[in-house]
């Protein structure tokens, strides 16, 4: 049996999804005073989410993350499947980025001090790119 995965994809998927498993096992159980700053913050950018209860929206965002970690990490997921899954998960992350006051600098997309940590979610937008838009060898 032919792995959906090549070689080097598992590089990629390797250093995203333990990076993205680890931020989801880290807010398992998270106290009500982290879960409701999670859930400020993504409400400042996604206004639905508002609707969500603070401790819902963090158990539902860690399980997000592990299902997706996981699925990165787990070499029958085939790869675009989970690049695509990469994908929206840093497109919302870079969103939070953009919408948020005070993340970059004024008239810049360059990050203020504030910001850096999100801005560096650029690159899994990339690492998911790069895995939907990998072709398979023909052979």
């Amino acid at each position: 049996m032919k792995l959906p995965v090549r070689p080097h994809q598992m590089v990629l998927r390797a250093a995203t999804g333990a990076s993205i498993l680890n931020s989801g096992l880290s807010k398992r159980g998270a106290d009500e005073d982290t879960a409701m700053g999670l859930h400020r913050m993504a409400v400042g950018t996604y206004p639905f989410l508002d609707k969500i209860d603070p401790v819902t929206f963090t158990r539902l965002l860690s399980a997000g993350e592990i299902t997706l970690g996981t699925a990165l990490l787990v070499p029958l997921v085939p790869s675009k499947l989970a690049g695509a899954g990469l994908s929206a998960f840093a497109a919302g992350l870079l969103g939070l980025y953009l919408r948020t006051p005070g993340m970059h600098k004024p008239g810049s997309l360059a990050p203020t001090e504030e910001g850096t940590p999100l801005s560096k979610d650029l690159w899994l937008l990339g690492a998911g790119l790069s895995l939907v838009l990998d072709k398979r060898d023909r052979g």
